[in-house]
């Protein structure tokens, strides 16, 4: 199961840039959607594919808002989406499709975090519904247009919050269970792991290929729905009020943790090994220890639980990838 979940030999580190990951790079004549990228770390990855050349569409929930803060950036679009909502998802897909133009690269960056219970309108839990199932709406929706490229990836922004928690397929909606936030929280970052397993099966054969991944510890508009203390627990802040910078222990800048997503999309070293969890730019090793830690757990590249997943995915959305 885990054969190329192993560390290479990769010239950049944890405490690597987006902008040295990118050097040499050419997207010139390419187009990357990239979901969250008008913010945190979504906003410096669009940065960073529209500086080598690509065309880059940001769907987002609050276009005005996202347009505002990616104004001065050249090759950028902005279309309504939100990831909550089918209708919007198909909408999205569907306009991309009319424009024609094949997908490089798909960057599903966006996600909430430890948000209070709330329920999508088919009644899933808020996070898996947006972190997961929306992104594999999407994905589905834009198939044609990932195959059309001939060679593209789709990478999923997972958590190393992942090793809170695996997929409780007996009660992914927390309806029998006592909703917990941060349980989740983990639960849906192990299905974008999961879903890049299962998501690479079904198109490396059609030249397209899926990497998960963990950007690092950055404090960004992901914690909007934590309190002072639960910021204060994670010891991310010196004694001066200022973010630590200490990228061996994940403690990373925005530059430092999109380079690791920008390494997923471009690096020829992954040619031929999708389906991996990568972080600190490189191939992560399984962690058989202790969460919190590097590594990924190894119920987030369990290849059953990647088929199982895909399939109540399937079933819950009407929609798969051909």
């Amino acid at each position: 199961m885990t054969t190329l979940q192993q560390p290479i030999v990769s010239p950049f580190t944890a405490a690597s840039t987006a902008s040295e990951v990118m050097a040499g790079v050419e997207l010139a004549g390419q187009l990357a959607v990239v979901t969250g990228g008008h913010s945190g770390l979504g906003l410096v990855t669009v940065k960073s594919l529209a500086a080598a050349g690509a065309q880059v569409i940001v769907p987002a929930r609050d276009p005005q808002r996202a347009r505002a803060a990616l104004a001065d950036i050249k090759g950028v679009t902005v279309q309504a989406m939100d990831l909550i909502d089918p209708d919007s998802i198909r909408a999205f897909s569907a306009e991309v499709i009319r424009q024609g133009q094949p997908v490089s690269l798909l960057i599903n960056c966006a996600g909430v975090m430890a948000s209070p219970l709330a329920r999508d309108a088919d009644g899933h839990e808020s996070q898996f519904a947006t972190n997961h199932l929306g992104h594999y709406r999407l994905t589905c929706g834009l198939w044609p247009t990932l195959v059309a490229a001939g060679s593209a990836r789709v990478i999923a922004v997972s958590s190393r919050g992942h090793q809170i928690a695996g997929v409780d397929f007996e009660d992914i909606d927390f309806t029998h269970r006592p909703y917990d936030k941060w349980v989740a929280y983990g639960q849906s970052k192990t299905a974008n792991s999961l879903f890049a397993v299962a998501l690479d099966k079904r198109g490396c054969d059609q030249g397209v290929r899926a990497f998960s991944l963990h950007p690092g510890q950055i404090l960004t508009d992901l914690g909007r729905h934590l309190s002072r203390a639960e910021i204060a627990a994670f010891d991310v802040f010196d004694e001066h009020g200022q973010q630590k910078v200490v990228p061996e222990m994940g403690l990373k800048t925005l530059e430092q943790g999109a380079a690791t997503g920008l390494w997923c999309a471009n690096s020829a070293a992954l040619n031929g090994r999708g389906g991996v969890y990568c972080e600190d730019c490189n191939i992560a090793a399984v962690n058989e220890v202790e969460s919190g830690r590097r590594g990924v757990a190894r119920w987030a590249v369990d290849p059953d639980a990647a088929q199982r997943l895909w399939q109540l995915s399937e079933q819950w959305t009407g929609m798969s990838v051909r």
